[in-house]
């Protein structure tokens, strides 16, 4: 298994693998232009983020994408951990943690990065106990959020 940065020609997979996502946990249905294109934007614009990916014999396996925060609080980073998708046949064979350990070795290399975050579907039990099986814990803070209207999708 080859984990590794993301490069703009690996998006089909990852646009692929965003809208098997949506539709497993959330049963949505995501609009092929706008979520290519929201792809491509963070090729396009090393602020947006990154991908990384896992690849097995020439072919993307998973994936997850890096955004992030500033926390004025500690002065550094916090790296979010988004879009993490694996193959459903390929799932529970540890790919995921290897995508993890690969950005904490990123971060590492970096002084600014003082932790990471994700948010996971309060009924994916199984993906919350592969998050604390590496180390991860429940935060303190609740999610709230409020979509614009041109963003309600």
């Amino acid at each position: 298994m080859n984990i590794r940065l993301a490069q703009k020609e690996d998006a089909p997979a990852l646009v692929e693998f965003n809208q098997a996502m949506a539709l497993e946990t959330e049963g949505k249905r995501l609009e092929a232009q706008i979520l290519q294109a929201g792809v491509r934007a963070v090729f396009d614009d090393e602020k947006k983020g990154f991908y990384v990916v896992a690849e097995s014999n020439g072919k993307i396996t998973g994936g997850l994408m890096i955004t992030f925060e500033w926390s004025d609080w500690r002065n550094a980073w916090f790296w979010w951990i988004q879009s993490v998708y694996i193959l459903p046949d390929l799932r529970g064979r540890g790919i995921y943690r290897l995508l993890y350990e690969f950005v904490k070795n990123q971060a590492e290399t970096r002084a600014d990065v003082c932790g990471f975050r994700l948010y996971v579907e309060n009924e994916n039990a199984n993906a919350q106990k592969v998050y604390e099986k590496l180390g991860m814990k429940q935060s303190y803070y609740l999610m709230y959020e409020e979509l614009t209207q041109d963003n309600t999708r």
